[in-house]
C-alpha cells in the first residue's frame, strides 16, 4: 500500500530539563540494549563541558555467576569513561519463576532496591538504569507501591531507566515514555534467519538506540579478548546535524577512535513519500556502496545500518541487492537494521531477531519538551 501523506522525521530541535521516566518493556529483544544507547547519548553530552553524566547501572536478577550479552558492553562503558560509570549486580545467575522464589531472592532485590533508593535520593546522578525491575516487581519481590512512590519524588533532573518483561500497571502510569519490544516470527521463521542479522523496527522509542547498545556491547567483546572489534555505523536520512545518535557516536568515538567508523548520508530535511528529490537517491545509493562494501570486506564486527528500513519504504534504494549482501556477510559480522516502515522488506526473512518496537506512551505527546542526550 503506498500513502502519500507519510514522511519520515529524523530530527527534533527543541529540548527539555525535566528528566522523565521510562520503560522498556515486553518480550522481544533490545530492553537492555536500549538502556545502554540512552546511556552512551548522556555521557557523550558531557564529554568536555563541567557538568559530566554521572550514571548507575543497577542489574536485578542478574548475578555475577552468570554472563549476560550486555556484559561485554558495560565493560566498554567503564573502560571508556570509568569515573562516571556505577555498577551494582544482585540476585542469582539462573531463572525462576514465582513457585521458586527464596529467602536470598528477596533479600537481594532488597539490597539492589536500598541502593537504588539512596542513589536516586542523592542527586548525584544524571541516569539510573533499573534493569529487570519489571520482573521482580512482577514477581513480588519488592513491593509495586513503594518503588512508585519513590520514583514520583525523584530529583527533578534524573532519567529513570526501567527494563525487563511485565512491567506492572502502577509504574506504567507513572511513566512518561512506555515503549514494548515484541518479537516477529516470518512465513519462514525467524529462528530459521541467518545468525548475527537483527532487525528493530515500529513506532516506539529504541531503534537506534538498541543499535547502538550492539556496537557498544562488539567493542566490549573485543577488549575482553585482546582483540580489536571494529563497528561501521551507517545512518541514513540524516545528512544534517543535530540528531538522536549525535552524542552517543561522539562518546563511541571519543574513547575508541580507532574502533569505531561513521557515515551519515541524506538531506537535512524529512523525506516525504511521492516527494523524493535527486538527491535523495544519489545520498542514499552513495551510503549503500560504503555498507555493501564493508558487509563485504570483513573488516568489522559490528555493522549498524541506521534508518535502512525507511530508506527501502521510500523505494530509494531496491531490495534484491541488500538481499545479496546480506546472504553473503562473513559469518562472524553483525548486521543490525533499523527503521520503521509500512511494507515488510523481503531481507526482512533473513534475520534472525526481529523485534517491534510499539509506542504505548511518549511524553512529546503530552506536550513535554525534549532533553538532549535523551530524545535528540
Amino acid at each position: 500500500m503506498t500513502r502519500t501523506g507519510i514522511g519520515i522525521r529524523t530530527a527534533v530541535s527543541h529540548e527539555r530539563i525535566v528528566g522523565q521516566i521510562h520503560v522498556y518493556d515486553g518480550a522481544g529483544k533490545g530492553k537492555s540494549q536500549a538502556a545502554l544507547g540512552v546511556v552512551l547519548r548522556s555521557i557523550g553530552l558531557g564529554i568536555n563541558t563541567p557538568l559530566q553524566s554521572r550514571v548507575l547501572l543497577l542489574r536485578f536478577l542478574k548475578g555475577p555467576a552468570r554472563h549476560y550479552e550486555e556484559d561485554a558492553a558495560i565493560e566498554a562503558l567503564q573502560r571508556g569513561f570509568p569515573h562516571l560509570i556505577d555498577q551494582v549486580r544482585t540476585g542469582r545467575a539462573e531463572f525462576f519463576g514465582p513457585d521458586e522464589i527464596t529467602r536470598f531472592d528477596r533479600l537481594e532485590a532488597q539490597r539492589g532496591w536500598d541502593v537504588a533508593k539512596g542513589a536516586i535520593a542523592s542527586g548525584l546522578y544524571s541516569v539510573v538504569v533499573l534493569d529487570e525491575i519489571n520482573p521482580v516487581l512482577d514477581l513480588g519481590l519488592l513491593s509495586t507501591e513503594e518503588v512508585v512512590r519513590t520514583l514520583e519524588q525523584k530529583p527533578e533532573h534524573l532519567e529513570i531507566i526501567a527494563t525487563g518483561r511485565s512491567a506492572p500497571p502502577a509504574l506504567l502510569e507513572i511513566a512518561d515514555l512506555h515503549s514494548e519490544m515484541k518479537s516477529h516470527y516470518h512465513a519462514g521463521g525467524v529462528e530459521n534467519g541467518i545468525d548475527g542479522i537483527e532487525i528493530y523496527t515500529g513506532a516506539g522509542k529504541g531503534k537506534s538506540t538498541s543499535a547502538l547498545g550492539k556496537a557498544l556491547q562488539a567493542i566490549g567483546k573485543g577488549i575482553s579478548q585482546d582483540q580489536s572489534h571494529r563497528v561501521l555505523i551507517v545512518q541514513w536520512l540524516k545528512g544534517g546535524s543535530g540528531y538522536t545518535e549525535d552524542a552517543a557516536i561522539a562518546a563511541l568515538r571519543h574513547s575508541y577512535p580507532n574502533l569505531v567508523d561513521h557515515q551519515r548520508c541524506g538531506g537535512d530535511a524529512i523525506v516525504w513519500r511521492g516527494q523524493q528529490k535527486e538527491i535523495d537517491y544519489v545520498e542514499a545509493e552513495r551510503g549503500w556502496e560504503i555498507a555493501r562494501s564493508a558487509i563485504a570486506s570483513g573488516l568489522y564486527k559490528t555493522i549498524v545500518l541506521d534508518e535502512l528500513n525507511p530508506t527501502v519504504d521510500l523505494e530509494l534504494l531496491e531490495v534484491q541487492p541488500i538481499v545479496d549482501a546480506l546472504l553473503r556477510k562473513p559469518k562472524d559480522t553483525e548486521i543490525i537494521i533499523t527503521g520503521r516502515c509500512q511494507n515488510i522488506p523481503a531481507y526482512f526473512e533473513l534475520a534472525s531477531v526481529h523485534s517491534e518496537v510499539f509506542c504505548h506512551k511518549h511524553y512529546a505527546n503530552q506536550g513535554v519538551e525534549l532533553k538532549r542526550g535523551v530524545d535528540f
